[in-house]
């Protein structure tokens, strides 16, 4: 096989990894909703940031991100959400940005993919590892929440039911 049909050889469809990322978001909605109100404000364990301040994190990256992608905005990173006061903001605005996501996601051509993006003015590589990155992050955070709540004496959902 050449290099060249090995580069192009394709995995995984666009669609399949927007539905691979959605279940991990699905799962992390799940997460979040596990913490009791005051904890998810409130809670850390060794200096690690609390649920709602990692979740502020996600929330700025993944729907901000691909909307910059799309438009081919470089302006720098900056954490939105920070007026979110309840859980239960937190948990509309997830999924606000879901959908904004799944909008988004689409209007990417599958050529694009493989492209260079400066993402934030700062992140310069293939559109692809941008996303990636996206979805590692989540699972680094989510894995941080997981520890919360066992800490908190609660069963975390299966990581496994995404």
């Amino acid at each position: 096989m050449s290099t060249t049909a090995t580069e192009t050889a394709q995995i995984i469809s666009p669609s399949q990894l927007l539905n691979h990322w959605q279940g991990h978001r699905a799962l992390t909605r799940r997460v979040i909703d596990a913490f009791p109100e005051n904890e998810f404000f409130e809670y850390a364990i060794g200096g690690m940031r609390s649920a709602s301040q990692l979740t502020l994190e996600l929330l700025a990256i993944g729907a901000p991100a691909l909307k910059a992608i799309v438009e081919r905005d470089e302006r720098p990173y900056a954490e939105e959400g920070s007026a979110l006061t309840t859980k239960a903001e937190f948990l509309q605005q997830w999924d606000a940005s879901t959908a904004i996501i799944n909008t988004y996601f689409l209007q990417i051509p599958r050529e694009d993919f493989s492209k260079t993006f400066n993402l934030f003015g700062q992140y310069n590589s293939p559109i692809i590892d941008s996303i990636l990155y996206f979805i590692d992050n989540e699972i680094h955070h989510r894995g941080q929440m997981y520890v919360y709540l066992r800490g908190l004496g609660i069963e975390p959902p299966f990581f496994w039911e995404r």
